[in-house]
């Protein structure tokens, strides 16, 4: 066991102060019992600090910290590609995607599609997502959770997966979106303190112990070619990262589909008391994943010097981790606690909503009461829980890069999502059939790529699937009439005005990425 007593104390009382805090926003007033919309969407109270620190706690997971820092050590610095682009999808999601979604007043995605298309496509949408956060996201995160918890406490994985799901479900699964939320600030604070001094004590010991630039300096000549942005294509890595079109190809669509169509993180945002609330809540977050790359993608390049023979990537960064004295670990520790069980409880409380509302009120019980709605959603997130301690590890197990494996995995799919939402929002002859069949063709298209041309990278791959989705899109639509659908979204009514704070932060983001690719191109 690496954590002493010290450690273990610290553990303990991050996570007595958790709970506390999830009861204490999350109680019920006097004489008034949690509805649909609390649990659900917490009011729609959330104000933008907290829908920034819970946007970025439900994305930065044991995926991002332990499986980024596994393609840090193994590509470098140009895995923050997904990180980096993330900070400008966020502003234009917030621009042009939020005001649509605050307008029609949905709970869910699914919702949204059959208030646009039909109930064929929500349906069929909302058992992709509940497969994809169930079999993919809580297996993945619960993987590489307890694969930390084991190496540092010396357990079985199967018990770090257990206590990964008790502790993450003992407030999520009482206290709904909000406590999720609440709760998320801490976790944030605690996840950037961690990451800073695991980055910082590593960049020190590459040092020798004469200081953070000192160490910088020293990496960059010992593993210049970690800090390639823009992989060439005698790089190894070329694969992963195709080069430019990691900037102008498929990374946009996996950044549009994950940050814009993704329950477990858009959910935060219907939840916001406002639409300039949640405007500012993805600024505030897109300025977070500016800073992301050092605290997760750092400590994997430095690894390389500090710990060249791992036996698997995704050990680099628990390995650098162990740099840190006692009590501090503890605090790290604790951060990377934190950030597994923030995913686990926005992820499952996004299977509960989906399942909820579009599955279990839609087509189960239309008249079901408020408690009652309240009562599946709390049981679906346990069974959900369930199945994912279950499969993590011969699902996830397997992979050498877990990052990597959620990035490819969700690549089949993610190209007809963005065709669907997008000719759904702009283009008001796009029609129910034509919909289906982008969601078809994309898992169709991009298993056919992968089995007969095999070489060609995945991003690109998830770049000209696009492409071919929408040209089916388009010849369905024909095809059909092509006449202005009944339902199609009157663009008309929706204001896509922003403030002149929102646009000051939003040049500021484009700027900054303009130098950081300008300096390590």
């Amino acid at each position: 066991m690496i954590l002493n007593g010290l450690d273990i104390g610290v553990l303990i009382a991050y996570t007595l102060i958790l709970l506390f805090v999830a009861y204490w926003v999350s109680r019920d007033e006097k004489g008034h019992e949690k509805n649909a919309n609390d649990y659900f969407l917490a009011s729609k109270s959330l104000p933008w600090w907290a829908i920034g620190a819970s946007l970025i706690a439900a994305n930065i997971s044991a995926e991002q910290i332990i499986g980024m820092s596994g393609s840090g050590y193994v590509i470098g610095m140009g895995i923050a590609a997904y990180e980096l682009m993330a900070a400008i999808t966020l502003i234009i999601i917030a621009k042009y995607f939020l005001p649509i979604f605050l307008a029609k007043g949905i709970y869910t995605m699914p919702q949204f599609l059959e208030n646009r298309y039909d109930g064929r496509v929500r349906t069929v949408m909302a058992i992709f997502w509940l497969a994809l956060y169930t079999f993919v996201n809580l297996t993945s995160v619960l993987y590489l959770g307890s694969l930390a918890i084991s190496q540092f406490l010396g357990v079985d994985m199967l018990y770090g997966m257990i206590f990964l799901a008790i502790f993450s479900m003992t407030y999520s699964i009482y206290g709904g979106l909000k406590a999720v939320a609440m709760t998320d600030i801490i976790q944030v604070a605690l996840l950037v303190l961690g990451g800073i001094l695991v980055s910082y004590l590593a960049l020190n010991q590459i040092s020798g112990g004469t200081g953070v630039l000192s160490g910088f300096s020293t990496l960059l000549e010992k593993a210049p070619e970690k800090f390639d942005m823009i992989l060439s294509k005698d790089n190894p890595s070329y694969a992963n990262l195709p080069g430019i079109s990691v900037l102008i190809g498929g990374l946009w669509i996996m950044n549009i589909s994950y940050w814009g169509f993704n329950q477990y993180i858009i959910q935060r945002a219907l939840a916001a008391k406002s639409l300039q609330e949640a405007q500012k809540g993805m600024t505030f977050a897109a300025y977070i994943k500016l800073f992301v790359p050092l605290i997760v993608v750092l400590p994997g390049i430095c690894a390389v010097v500090l710990a060249p023979d791992l036996s698997k990537a995704d050990q680099a960064y628990p390995e650098m981790m162990k740099l840190l004295p006692h009590g501090l670990l503890g605090v790290a520790f604790a951060a990377l606690v934190a950030a597994i069980a923030s995913s686990l409880s926005s992820m499952s409380n996004s299977v509960s909503t989906i399942f909820t509302m579009d599955i279990y009120k839609k087509s189960i019980n239309p008249s079901a009461s408020e408690h009652k709605l309240v009562f599946i959603g709390r049981a679906t997130a346990f069974v959900a829980m369930i199945i994912a301690v279950l499969l993590a590890k011969p699902l996830v197990g397997k992979s050498e890069q877990a990052f990597q494996f959620i990035q490819e995995f969700t690549g089949f799919f993610t190209p007809g999502i963005v065709v669907i939402f997008l000719f759904g929002f702009f283009w008001k002859k796009a029609t129910a059939s034509s919909a289906l069949t982008a969601a078809i063709a994309s898992v169709t298209f991009s298993w056919l790529f992968k089995i007969y041309i095999p070489e060609v990278p995945f991003m690109d791959r998830v770049g000209l699937v696009f492409i071919l989705c929408c040209v089916l899109a388009v010849i369905v639509t024909y095809l059909g009439g092509a006449k202005d659908q009944a339902n199609a979204v009157d663009l008309n009514d929706v204001s896509f005005k922003t403030t002149p704070g929102f646009n000051i932060g939003a040049v500021g983001v484009v700027l900054i990425l303009i130098a950081i690719y300008a300096t390590w191109w």
